[in-house]
């Protein structure tokens, strides 16, 4: 498709990327609400899962791809005839499809992963797009580990590539290894050894190992990439993959050096922010650039008197710019729907009568236990709300729990599992272990703690504690998260959310590692 010269193309992979991240999964019901607002907020392109990886992987794409009304949709697909066709049948449906295909090109990859010569992987490369472009006009292509790739021998696997019918050409530092100066070369260098790179898109998907994923992709683009991939907060495998919204926001506060523009409503950044940090149970550090708690804080005395004085002397972009508004409307057990739903709005979230009725039954109960309710509860109550899916294997419906000085520490739990009830007692070493032991005898498995983390949402003895819960079963990671004032109870319903995304997990099998 066309795009103007001074126009970058936002690739999210979020929901294919992001989710390799151990421990992310993500059920149906959320990825489509990530994809929903991805939509809304102008990603040009959502790569929304891996189809040949799983059945869950197909069905999500394939489900994605009917309700996405603006946004290309894109599915993964290994250098196989049935990858292709699989992904095909998952994205099919979408508006504006499209089917991005890829192989190892470096040295390492060609010996150690795809094991073919030179000639094979040309040949292999050559047929698999040419066989996509049966079924899709827009085909992306990538040569994985493109950046520790040969220089002589990517010039032709992309021209190859070109020949064979690939309307975007990705080129990927797979493995975080490359610098600013290298990326903006490696692009430079194949747009002036390959004429016909100027007639398609060229995109560039970073790693941040090194810690310079953003800075990467900016390169590349000043060197001629029209199209970055990246996800919300940089979520993704080992160290992550390029921030979205720090290269949007990049674009947009530095237009005096790089005049690129998107077609992203950054207002809309912190909201898409929190819900993915909720999905994926990954909290998002209290420094991250753009989205994190502290990007407009200032404790700095002189900070803060320039901050008073005008705020452009310490602040390069304004909060509403991302979506972060302050209101002065207290919430209370005495605050009514319309209240509620007026902060709600100016969160950010749209929410329909019935999500709103849920939360407000809800809010209710938390209003009862706490004096005053801030924006940072209300953020807590949606990111509970949004955890909750349709097919919840487990359900938390009773606890109590006695602990103290005197051993040993008891719980009696009643779950329910899969519409049946079931109540057990368990001692443990402290009353969350205790817990734990009670649920792990109604739904025994082998499945190990990882991480078990806590923290307050406010300030206050009444403050809501958000407990994170990662769990690790053959080789695979889930996390689970859950706010409440009773910390107990939290980390019950965390465990317990955890335990559901594992057997989510069993249920995905996939073929390989991808890491492109």
């Amino acid at each position: 498709f066309n795009v103007e010269k001074d126009q970058v193309l936002i690739f999210d992979t979020t929901l294919r990327d992001g989710e390799q991240s151990p421990g992310a999964t993500m059920s149906l019901s959320e990825k489509k609400e990530i994809a929903s607002l991805l939509d809304e907020m102008g990603v040009d392109i959502i790569e929304a899962g891996f189809p040949i990886a799983s059945d869950g992987d197909f069905e999500a794409v394939s489900e994605i791809s009917k309700i996405i009304k603006n946004s290309r949709v894109c599915g993964l697909a290994r250098a196989h005839r049935v990858d292709i066709e699989r992904c095909w049948r998952a994205v099919e449906n979408a508006k504006k499809p499209r089917i991005h295909t890829f192989i190892g090109t470096s040295p390492l990859h060609r010996e150690f992963q795809v094991k073919l010569s030179k000639e094979e992987v040309l040949d292999r490369v050559f047929e698999t797009v040419n066989y996509a472009k049966t079924f899709c006009e827009d085909v992306q292509w990538s040569p994985m580990d493109a950046t520790r790739t040969e220089r002589a021998f990517l010039i032709e696997v992309v021209r190859l590539a070109i020949e064979a019918g690939a309307t975007t050409i990705n080129i990927p530092d797979t493995v975080g290894y490359t610098a600013p100066t290298e990326s903006a070369e490696i692009i430079k260098n194949l747009f002036s050894e390959i004429p016909e790179l100027g007639k398609i898109v060229v995109s560039t998907h970073c790693h941040n190992d090194l810690g310079m994923a953003t800075a990467n992709s900016l390169a590349a683009v000043e060197a001629g990439a029209r199209q970055v991939e990246c996800t919300i907060n940089g979520l993704g495998e080992r160290a992550g993959n390029t921030a979205l919204e720090e290269i949007v926001m990049a674009l947009r506060v530095r237009q005096d050096i790089m005049p690129f523009s998107t077609n992203l409503d950054t207002k809309r950044l912190i909201q898409a922010s929190r819900l993915v940090s909720t999905v994926s149970g990954f909290p998002v550090q209290f420094n991250k650039a753009i989205v994190g708690k502290n990007a407009f804080a200032h404790e700095s005395g002189i900070h803060q008197d320039g901050m008073l004085k005008h705020s452009g002397t310490f602040e390069i972009m304004k909060p509403e710019d991302i979506g972060l508004n302050e209101t002065n409307l207290v919430m209370g057990k005495h605050s009514g729907r319309a209240a509620l739903r007026k902060k709600i709005s100016d969160l950010g979230f749209n929410l329909g009568d019935n999500q709103l009725q849920d939360l407000f039954v809800r809010f209710k109960t938390l209003a009862d236990r706490k004096k005053e309710v801030y924006d940072e509860d209300l953020l807590a109550l949606l990111a509970d709300n949004s955890m909750k899916t349709n097919d919840e294997f487990l359900q938390l419906i009773d606890l109590e729990v006695k602990c103290g000085t005197n051993s040993p520490q008891t719980a009696k739990a009643t779950i329910l599992m899969e519409g049946k009830s079931y109540t057990v007692e368990s001692s443990g070493d402290g009353p969350v272990d205790a817990v734990f032991n009670a649920i792990k005898i109604i739904f025994p498995h082998s499945a190990h703690l990882q991480h078990f983390q806590i923290h307050a949402v406010t300030e206050g003895t009444d403050a809501q504690a958000t407990v994170s819960v990662r769990l690790e079963e053959a080789g695979k990671m889930v996390t689970g998260q859950s706010s409440d004032t009773d910390t107990v109870v939290a980390s019950a319903k965390a465990y317990i959310n955890s335990l559901n995304k594992l057997v989510l997990r069993r249920m995905k099998k996939a073929p390989e590692a991808v890491a492109n």
